[in-house]
């Protein structure tokens, strides 16, 4: 028994020698380790958790950044497209636009010489009427007075007839329509359309009607040229409508004089060359 209270004794000794030599500090560093340790395995994780969501969130950004700069694209095509449509619109009125300006100028020169040719008229009988003495030489060359006031009044009739927005001459009646063939600088085509839905040819179209407005002398038109249906609605009488054809520079112009009931009357005007093409195309 004694010996064995004496092992405990010295056993006791030594472990208290041990912890007597090991200092607190080293057991607080490596508890402290421990416990970074444990932290930095939870911000590392929470970074990587982090860097996932980002990396998604990134990925959709891109994909909706890259659908609008399709649909950027996009619009830009069809941008350049209308643009290149509106070039070829421009391009056909602005040819339009130097045709009438020619039709308009040769207009204004013939009317000019109309009136400078009457005029010369006038002057040459006045003249001749002063230098004659006898009554017999007044009365014959009262004949040529007459029939140049007749010539000059109809003329005056032309020069009164109102004009389109193309200075062309507009006629109202049946002899208006006769003075202007005698000018023969374009073809009339008369016509009368006496039911609706019916087409009818004309020159080298057809026509046909879709309704009337006497009340408001308004008509309805449907015009089929070049394998076109144009339909040109409540139009009043004596407006002009003007188009143009395959192969003509200069336009054809279509003006109603009459409106009735289910019926409506009035005329064709066709440049010189485009009747030629139409009498061609009629037969």
């Amino acid at each position: 028994m004694s010996e064995e209270r004496d092992d405990e004794i010295k056993f006791d000794n030594q472990m208290a020698v041990v912890n007597e030599g090991t200092p607190r500090w080293v057991w607080l560093a490596m508890i402290a380790l421990a416990v970074v340790s444990v932290a930095g395995l939870g911000i590392g994780w929470n970074a990587k958790t982090h860097a996932s969501s980002a990396e998604q969130a990134l990925a959709a950004q891109a994909k909706t950044l890259q659908q609008s700069v399709d649909m950027l694209t996009q619009r830009l095509a069809d941008s350049d497209q209308t643009n290149a449509e509106l070039r070829n619109d421009l391009v056909s009125v602005t040819d339009n636009l130097k045709t009438t300006q020619g039709q308009v100028s040769t207009t204004r020169r013939q009317t000019t010489q109309i009136r400078d040719d009457y005029s010369k008229k006038i002057e040459s009988v006045q003249s001749e009427l002063a230098t004659k003495a006898s009554a017999d030489a007044v009365n014959s060359l009262g004949g040529d007075v007459n029939g140049v006031k007749t010539d000059l009044e109809a003329q005056k009739n032309n020069l009164q007839m109102a004009r389109g927005e193309l200075g062309t001459l507009i006629a109202r009646n049946h002899d208006e329509i006769d003075q202007l063939r005698r000018l023969g600088e374009r073809d009339y085509f008369e016509f009368s359309l006496t039911k609706k839905g019916q087409r009818s040819r004309v020159g080298s179209m057809q026509l046909e009607l879709r309704g009337t407005n006497t009340k408001k002398n308004q008509f309805t038109l449907a015009l089929y040229v070049d394998d076109m249906r144009l339909e040109k609605k409540n139009r009043s009488v004596d407006e002009p409508i003007y188009f143009y054809t395959r192969g003509t520079r200069a336009p054809l112009e279509l003006v109603v004089n009459g409106v009735g009931k289910d019926k409506i009357s009035g005329y064709l005007s066709v440049p010189k060359t485009a009747s030629t093409t139409a009498a061609a195309a009629g037969n």
